[in-house]
């Protein structure tokens, strides 16, 4: 059993005596001890098993070992959120006085982290050019510690080269950590080309229908355990319920994803063909700056596909109340195709000086393409331009 789509419908935890088909949810806070000498092992680590499900939940326990196994990684820790993943990541890892070295293409709320909560802690980040890894190297100080970044990046769908920045960070001993949401494991592996942790937001593609929140850091066993101890006592543990959907969802993930990409391919190629639009931005057109990196290091294209309206900001803002069909929601990965208009919605808590750094215009629009059938979504779209 050693395909992806395989492992990810049949890896399951241990069934009751109901002879269950689908795996129950462990609705449960707590865990039954035989006895005060059993108690006392459990808590002391000296036996395998469940204390509490803030530390561990069997559900929660079948969602994350799926997560690693689709990632090819040692171990994983699950979180509320994928913001949860990414605070929990660098809370755990970085002391007073670290620097992060991060592309520039970050999230808007990691952006956040960064610039205004970490700096509390006395802990830098020091941004570099997505597209420029010569830059990389120069940024680098004594104090630097974690290599972070997205590719694609979120929106503006810059594509870095996973096996380069690798390679930077070996060589600076570096802990190379990837935000890889956009792809998810089934179109991009960043632990084949070096990285020592993956983060996911699992509210978008993982879970796939807009229902619930959830995130995964998956990895090198070490610095999972330095997650964990973090994670355990600071409280940021994905429930149960949710566990359970997301697991569920990872066996229709890869069918999903090839739906996602196949549709979101043939979109990009009818917008660079419409006179309303002046450019389109898509890993697997011809035209992507990055088009041979992304080939080399992704399976499909993804679901996102950016482009620029002819007439700025106002026309972007027409656009968003001229869509009929189309979603208009600050979520991405659902079934339902959505259309965002970041420079006055996500990332408007930018100036316009750091919007323009990372690639956000003000005609810039980010369709996160569903799985409603093409002509239905062309239409809209064609319609509203």
């Amino acid at each position: 059993m050693k395909r992806k789509e395989t492992q990810s419908i049949r890896t399951q935890t241990e069934r009751t005596n109901f002879g269950e088909h689908a795996t129950p949810i462990y609705m449960t806070s707590s865990y039954v001890f035989d006895n005060a000498e059993h108690m006392r092992a459990m808590f002391a680590g000296e036996e395998d098993g469940n204390v509490y499900s803030r530390y561990s939940n069997p559900t929660v326990d079948e969602f994350i070992n799926k997560m690693a196994m689709l990632e090819g990684a040692e171990a994983g820790w699950a979180t509320a959120s994928g913001m949860a993943a990414v605070f929990s990541t660098f809370a755990a890892l970085l002391d007073a006085g670290d620097e992060v070295l991060a592309s520039r293409s970050v999230f808007g709320s990691t952006h956040k982290l960064f610039t205004q909560i970490f700096p509390k802690w006395n802990i830098e980040t020091n941004y570099v050019s997505a597209t420029d890894l010569d830059e990389w190297e120069d940024a680098i100080t004594p104090e630097t510690k974690i290599l972070y970044l997205e590719t694609p990046s979120n929106p503006a769908l810059d594509i870095i080269d996973l096996e380069k920045a690798g390679e930077i960070a070996k060589k600076h001993d570096l802990i190379y950590v990837v935000d890889n949401c956009f792809t998810t494991p089934i179109i991009q592996n960043p632990i084949e080309f070096g990285a020592d942790l993956v983060i996911h937001s699992a509210t978008k593609y993982i879970d796939g229908q807009g229902r619930g929140l959830g995130g995964a850091i998956v990895g090198k066993q070490e610095l999972i355990d330095e997650v964990e101890a973090f994670a355990r006592h600071s409280g940021p543990c994905l429930s149960p319920f949710n566990a359970w959907m997301l697991s569920k969802s990872l066996e229709t993930l890869q069918i999903r994803m090839e739906r996602h990409s196949q549709t979101a391919l043939e979109i990009a190629q009818r917008l660079q063909d419409h006179d309303q639009v002046e450019w389109v931005k898509y890993p697997f057109l011809e035209s992507h700056p990055a088009y041979e990196i992304a080939k080399k290091q992704m399976a499909m294209g993804g679901g996102i596909v950016t482009f620029g309206i002819k007439g700025g900001l106002e026309a972007g803002r027409n656009f968003l109340d001229s869509i009929k069909m189309l979603s208009l929601t600050a979520n991405l990965g659902d079934s339902r195709t959505i259309a965002t208009h970041p420079a006055s919605t996500t990332h408007s808590k930018l100036s316009e000086e750091e919007r323009a750094k990372v690639g956000i215009t003000q005609g810039l629009i980010r369709l996160s393409v569903g799985l409603e059938h093409i002509e239905d979504i062309w239409e809209d779209v064609d319609q509203a331009l």
